[in-house]
């Protein structure tokens, strides 16, 4: 077991030496820096000519990409503005006409009702004037056969009380006596 620990530890050189950890060996320090030159130097190389430019690449394609987008955003938001804003006019207009619509319903239907109370009226009054020239001549017929009824019951009455009979003219004469008196 103390030969594998020690195989472990220690590297064997073709030498037949046994060196430390090769990287911090002094003797190679010369080819590793020249290698640690190259190697740098062609990756530096590669990531400069090949790789960065694609990175660059993506990173501008996104950019305008998203600056595209943006750009579209913003005139769709603009327009859907403007759409709202039409629409928003468009309701202020209707009910607007609505409102002069209802008030134009209201004053035609007010001056129809108007128009018809006037009408109503008049058929009434002139009902109503028929009406009292019917009552005043009935009246009148009334008054007229007033005049005959009594001048018969007066004629009547003397008869039965005297027994004899009297002049129409004489009771026609006392009658208009008593109706001015």
């Amino acid at each position: 077991m103390a030969d594998e620990h020690s195989t472990h530890a220690e590297v064997s050189h073709e030498g037949g030496g046994h060196v430390g950890f090769p990287p911090f060996a002094s003797e190679t320090f010369a080819s590793q820096l020249l290698w640690l030159a190259l190697t740098f130097g062609a990756l530096y190389y590669l990531m400069s000519r090949v790789a960065l430019p694609r990175v660059a690449g993506v990173l501008e394609s996104r950019r305008t990409k998203i600056s595209s987008q943006l750009d579209a955003a913003a005139v769709m938001q603009a327009q859907a503005k403007d759409a709202s804003d039409a629409h928003d006019k468009s309701i202020a207009d209707a009910k607007s006409k609505a409102q002069v619509m209802a008030q134009v319903a209201r004053d035609q239907l007010a001056s129809e009702a108007d128009a018809s109370r006037k009408t109503l009226e008049a058929e009434l009054g002139s009902k109503l004037a028929a009406a009292e020239a019917q009552i005043a001549e009935t009246t009148a017929r009334a008054m007229a056969n007033v005049e005959s009824i009594a001048t018969e019951a007066a004629s009547a009455i003397v008869e039965r009380l005297t027994g004899k009979s009297v002049a129409a003219d004489v009771i026609a004469r006392a009658i208009a006596a008593v109706k001015q008196g």
